[in-house]
């Protein structure tokens, strides 16, 4: 288990959130396979099987089950290619249909009234102005460039050094992509910079302890006190939802699904295609608009 993990962070650069993952992944599949006599490396088909309906009979999803399973079909090829067994067990193992949910996003509307909500009134004590230069950069360049919370959270300082139109971040894998950056998210960002000019810390969002980042929880509460100012329910608010509101809000504007793949930094445009169900009004008001039938019904001609 421990060389699997290695080679995933050596060769894959799997992230430590990933390699956490796997190894919660192939922990619940020994403590299953232990119940009938069996081990990762001794597991049978029957045994893997057995696992996977484990993992049903506890309520867990489709799509979560399918996920483990990825893992463990990984770490039997792994197993196969360095020779430690002769076969796969995980071979022949039937992957559950992943249910298709379609992401959930906010309207722009939405989206501006929790920008707007970031502002504090003048007489706000420092600590709360502060809080808010936080709130306003945080939200603006994750609207505005769909970046993951991950991503966000792990910007230096440097990052916005200069007159840049460009943002470079690191993704999952360490894929690096380059994400423009509109006037609005620059400037805030760079407001919130010289806030903190007397702080020494290498990066944009800072947590309590300088020389780390802001946790995903202290950003968290920051969220849900600005959805409450902007009179939206946190429970419809998270920072992948902004991610999805970008995504979104761009194809319903006409962006090409390709550019929008570059943008999120999705490995494979099938991840990047469950935001095509927002272009299904807009095409049919492109039918209405532009072909001849429907303009000659429209004018009483007939067809």
């Amino acid at each position: 288990m421990e060389l699997f993990l290695e080679m995933q962070a050596a060769e894959r650069a799997a992230a430590p959130n990933t390699l956490a993952a796997y190894q919660a992944d192939l922990d619940s599949c020994a403590q299953s396979l232990q119940r009938v006599g069996e081990t990762l490396h001794t597991a049978t088909t029957d045994g893997l099987r057995n696992w996977l309906a484990d993992l049903s009979a506890q309520g867990q999803s489709r799509r979560t089950v399918a996920r483990r399973l990825s893992c463990i079909r990984q770490y039997y090829l792994f197993l196969l290619r360095e020779g430690m067994r002769t076969d796969n067990p995980a071979e022949h193992l039937d992957s559950p249909r992943a249910e298709q949910a379609l992401p959930r996003f906010l309207s722009e509307s939405e989206v501006l009234a929790l920008l707007d909500a970031c502002a504090e009134p003048e007489g706000a004590s420092a600590a709360k102005k502060h809080r808010a230069l936080v709130a306003r950069a945080a939200l603006e360049l994750l609207y505005a460039s769909g970046l993951r919370i991950s991503e966000l959270l792990a910007l230096p300082r440097q990052a916005l050094a200069g007159d840049q139109r460009m943002l470079s971040v690191r993704g999952k894998g360490g894929r690096e992509r380059l994400v423009p950056l509109s006037d609005s998210a620059r400037q805030a960002a760079q407001a919130l910079v010289q806030a903190d000019s007397g702080l020494s810390s290498p990066y944009l969002f800072p947590g309590r302890d300088p020389s780390r980042a802001m946790t995903r929880q202290a950003f968290d509460r920051i969220l849900h006190d600005v959805g409450l100012k902007a009179g939206l329910d946190p429970a419809r608010l998270s920072p992948h939802v902004l991610r999805h509101s970008f995504a979104t809000h761009l194809l319903t504007h006409g962006a090409d699904l390709r550019a929008l793949q570059m943008l999120l930094g999705h490995a494979d445009i099938a991840t990047t295609q469950i935001y095509t169900h927002v272009q299904t009004e807009r095409l049919k008001q492109v039918v209405a608009q532009h072909h001849p039938l429907a303009a000659s019904q429209g004018d009483g001609s007939g067809v």
